[in-house]
């Protein structure tokens, strides 16, 4: 927390009329913020007494600016731990200024609520991460877009049964049977926040172990695995599904396989696992989406998985080394009925999981801030008002 001298030396806007994301539900305030210019904005409320009263000044007029929110709601920023990129720019095609076109990304989602990301690469040949990955460094967001969280790996080492709109050719295994295979593919693992990978591989188990020891998310996607070998990953370290209900096997009552993690009673004491759920309409019939949230409410994170078409209109555009094919709302690879990612904004995905799950519209902006956070254990900085 800043001190009461760098809170008096900046510029100080006054809320009122507000409604305000906090303990997990909309309260009342006129509240106060000042901006830090190196990192975050920080709030300040009426009601925290830990702060110095001058921070308090409704009568006394010490606010540089008051906005009348009109009743509207003052809420986390949101999180998008999965967006392939979005207005033309393919994280997944490398350039020598890949940089410039996660600056643009950035700057537009911030329209839509977004403050920070997970830049996202689906499979491709080991040259296309050796040449993107130095280029996308971790740092924080301002007025100038969101921040970049780490890059989201999504692939090589997954199902080529479920590969989804993923080149099969580019598809990996666990030969050498851990980090060696992903310093092979990616070339390093700095500045990376998640990977996905399918924990049926052979030596998927130590791979996992190895990530969620330095401190990288581990997310189960892409797969046919069954219960067990999910439940095995989790207690090596995984704590996320990758696009729940797609790109893996349906739910069986007798094994009812990922899907199944989210009422396992082999997740270890204190661990949440969290599922990501694309809620663009397209991807999740909303029963689904009910089923889901009912089950595990704590773990849902929406994800709007944007592909390049994100704000462009239809057409052909690219994801990774494939031609994609939009028509209507839909996002096919050229040629197929497959699926690739979405169009969707994660301001629609949010309005688009309220009304068709009839959660609350806390839950509903929680989805997009608190739970990301939490999962990324970031939930200290981001994701809440506190």
């Amino acid at each position: 927390m800043p001190s009461n001298k760098s809170v008096s030396d900046a510029p100080i806007t006054q809320f009122v009329n507000c409604r305000i994301l906090r303990d997990h539900r909309l309260q009342r305030y006129n509240t106060h913020t000042h901006t830090d210019t190196h990192t975050h904005t920080h709030n300040y409320t009426q009601t925290h007494s830990q702060y110095p009263e001058k921070l308090f000044f409704d009568e006394q007029g010490y606010a540089d600016k008051r906005v009348d929110c009109e009743g509207s709601i003052i809420a986390p920023g949101f999180i998008d731990t999965q967006i392939n990129g979005g207005y033309g720019i393919d994280f997944s095609q490398a350039s020598d200024d890949v940089g410039s076109g996660v600056s643009f990304v950035a700057k537009k989602i911030l329209e839509h609520g977004v403050t920070s990301f997970c830049p996202t690469l689906v499979t491709s040949p080991p040259a296309i991460y050796h040449k993107v990955l130095p280029q996308v460094k971790v740092h924080n967001g301002g007025k100038h877009g969101a921040g970049v969280l780490g890059v989201h790996l999504e692939g090589p080492f997954i199902s080529a049964e479920k590969k989804g709109a993923h080149p099969e050719q580019f598809l990996r295994t666990f030969r050498s049977g851990g980090l060696q295979d992903l310093m092979e593919a990616y070339g390093s693992l700095d500045n990376v926040a998640m990977v996905t990978l399918a924990p049926e591989l052979a030596s998927s188990q130590s791979v996992v172990r190895e990530l969620s020891q330095r401190g990288v998310t581990v997310s189960l996607g892409h797969s046919v695995a069954n219960l067990s070998q999910a439940e095995e990953a989790v207690q090596h370290g995984a704590s996320f599904i990758t696009h729940l209900f797609n790109a893996m096997l349906p739910f069986h009552h007798r094994d009812p396989g990922i899907v199944g993690l989210l009422t396992s009673d082999q997740v270890p004491a204190g661990r949440t696992v969290y599922y990501g759920m694309i809620a663009d309409g397209i991807h999740t019939n909303p029963a689904a989406l009910r089923i889901a949230h009912r089950a595990h409410p704590a773990g849902l994170v929406l994800v709007t998985d944007a592909i390049t078409a994100m704000g462009l209109p239809p057409g052909r555009h690219t994801l990774g080394q494939q031609v994609i094919e939009i028509q209507g709302l839909h996002a096919y690879v050229a040629g197929t009925k497959t699926l690739s990612g979405s169009i969707a904004t994660m301001d629609m995905c949010i309005r688009h999981f309220k009304q068709a799950s009839g959660c609350s519209v806390e839950e509903a902006l929680e989805a997009a801030s608190l739970h990301p956070a939490q999962l990324l254990g970031i939930n200290n900085k981001k994701g809440n008002l506190d």
